[in-house]
Parts: C-alpha cells; sequence; structure tokens
C-alpha cells in the first residue's frame, strides 16, 4: 500500500498554497466607485477593498465623485494601464458603448457592478452583478397592499379616497431609480386605491432627501405614504417631518430602500414600516467573478444578491447589526 510520508504531505500542502497564490498573483482589477454619499455605498466600497485584499488581486480603485466623466475617465486609465479585469458601479444607465467598445479592443473583460446598463451590444460587457432594482420596487409596492387591506379579509380597505404616495427618486436615468419607479407602478397598477401625487429625484442624498420633503410638506396636504428609494432620503424627510410635529410611520407610512443600521434602528422605533434590502456586500463575488474573467472563463450574464424585506410586523430582536 503506497503511503505519503509527513515530508511528502507537507511538500504537497504548500504546493497546494503556492499554486493557490499563483493563481491571483499579479492579477489587477480596476473598479470605478460612483461616490461616497451614504453608509451603503461606503460599505460597498470596503466589500469591494477588503475582498480584493483577501484574495491576493491587486484593486485599482477610482472614486468617480457622481460624475459619469470622471468614470469615463478612469476606465480609459485602467485599459491604458493594462488591468485584466475593470468592474465598475454606473452612474447612469446610457452613455458607455464608446469606452467599452475601447475596453472590448483592448481584450479587457469588464464586470459591471450594482446598477445595470444599456447598450445595444451586450457583449461589450461580461455580466452583471448586483441588486434586483425592479424587485424592489415590487416589494416596496406589495406591502402597501397588504398594509392598507382589511386585516380580516385580505381585500383592500374600504376608503373614502385613494392612499396618496409621494415618491422619492433616486439619480435622474440611473437604473435604480428607473426600476424601482418600474416595480412599484407594475404592482400597483389596475389597484384604484392607491394614487402617486408627486414625484421628484433626491438623487439618493440625505441633504435633497431634506429639502424635498421641507418643500412638500409646504405644497401637499394629506400625504399618506413616503415611498423612498433609498434611506440616505428617507433619513433626510424623516427630519423634515419631524421638525413639523408629523410622526412618521404612524401619520405618514415610510417604505424605504436599503437596510442602512440607521433604517433599521428607525423601523424599530415605529419611525419607518417597511424596509426593503439593497445588498451592498457584492465585494467576494466581484472579486471571484473577477477571477474567472481573468482565467479566461465565461460568468453568467446576470447574477442578482440576496435581499430581504423587513417590516413593522417583523419581530427584529434578533436581527444581526448591518455593519453600514
Amino acid at each position: 500500500m503506497f503511503r505519503f510520508s509527513p515530508l511528502l504531505l507537507c511538500c504537497f500542502l504548500l504546493f497546494s498554497c503556492a499554486e493557490k497564490e499563483v493563481e491571483t498573483k499579479g492579477i489587477i482589477v480596476g473598479f470605478s466607485q460612483i461616490g461616497a454619499e451614504s453608509a451603503w455605498r461606503n460599505c460597498n466600497t470596503r466589500s469591494v477593498q477588503e475582498a480584493a485584499a483577501d484574495a491576493g488581486i491587486q484593486l485599482v480603485f477610482f472614486n468617480a465623485e457622481q460624475k459619469q466623466e470622471n468614470q469615463i475617465k478612469a476606465i480609459r486609465s485602467f485599459i491604458a494601464y493594462q488591468v485584466d479585469v475593470i468592474a465598475f458601479v454606473p452612474i447612469v444607465s446610457d452613455g458607455w458603448e464608446n469606452v467599452l467598445e475601447e475596453a472590448s479592443e483592448a481584450g479587457i473583460p469588464v464586470l459591471i457592478c450594482d446598477r445595470e446598463i444599456n447598450v445595444e451590444d451586450e457583449s461589450l460587457y461580461a455580466g452583471y452583478l448586483g441588486t434586483n432594482a425592479i424587485q424592489e420596487g415590487r416589494s416596496s409596492a406589495e406591502y402597501l397592499l397588504k398594509a392598507f387591506s382589511d386585516s380580516e379579509t385580505g381585500e383592500a380597505a374600504d376608503r373614502k379616497r385613494p392612499v396618496r404616495i409621494v415618491e422619492l427618486r433616486g439619480t435622474e436615468g440611473s437604473s435604480p431609480a428607473i426600476k424601482r419607479a418600474e416595480g412599484f407602478r407594475e404592482v400597483l397598477a389596475g389597484n384604484p386605491g392607491f394614487e402617486i401625487i408627486y414625484s421628484a429625484s433626491g438623487d439618493f442624498l440625505r441633504s435633497k432627501g431634506y429639502e424635498l420633503m421641507c418643500s412638500i410638506l409646504e405644497d401637499l396636504d394629506d400625504i399618506d405614504v413616503i415611498y423612498s428609494h433609498n434611506d440616505g432620503m428617507t433619513l433626510g424627510a424623516l427630519d423634515a417631518m419631524k421638525e413639523r410635529g408629523i410622526k412618521p410611520g404612524g401619520d405618514i407610512i415610510i417604505v424605504t430602500i436599503d437596510a442602512e443600521q440607521a433604517a433599521i434602528d428607525a423601523l424599530k422605533r415605529g419611525e419607518v414600516n417597511c424596509v426593503v434590502e439593497c445588498n451592498p456586500k457584492q465585494g467576494p463575488d466581484i472579486m471571484s467573478l473577477a477571477l474567472r474573467l481573468a482565467r479566461g472563463e465565461s460568468i453568467p450574464r446576470v447574477i442578482y444578491m440576496n435581499e430581504e424585506v423587513f417590516t413593522e410586523w417583523d419581530d427584529l430582536s434578533s436581527l444581526a447589526p448591518r455593519g453600514y
């Protein structure tokens, strides 16, 4: 019978570890982030940076500071630097064809992260990893259907007028703003008991959420629901409401997307009624896919992150800290 000697076994283990290092050593990933506008975004960035370090992948990181032209410059610099893989979070959906064609001509695969893009030739990028924004919009509306239904029959509650909804949209032209609005309307379509009375962009920023809400409360009465595309805008809106003696979560139903710790805490306090998760911890998956692309392998066309929905009806006492 053949037996491994202790020395041979050690050599085998060392060779296996060395082989793993060779797989990642020297691989360079260029990553362009859109900015640092929220706790969610900062967590997303940390996740990418930590995952690259853990995998032994060299990361060339660029903060676009909310400007598409900066991202395009960054991608061109990645091409000039001859990185192995380009990954980026597109600020908006349109306007990427030219720079992606340049990456394709250079033979550098591109991974789209978090937000989706619109291009006629989808072969210009290898795949997409991120949030299912249209489902987030659907989940938000499904909560409202349940919240405003008769608790016994499950049918729409008898009301004298429609439920009046104010929507705080994200950045104009971004896929989350487009699809969260689309999914929300898709579910409410055919339900005359709901009416979107106002919709405006707060650019995913807390400061703009506050400003928008101040203006809205000056101009509109009898608001039943605030549907906000992200927690940053929601937290700003809560500040504006409290200043005016309005009880968020009670006087006005609040539905928000992201699931930052601050939003979960507000949910526990009864100031928010529904939080739809958008998972920022994409780094390990991004690096795993980047490694496959660097090896010349194909990857799935679309991968959605696992995400949950938290409501006022849930027991959140055992929910782990979000970390962002």
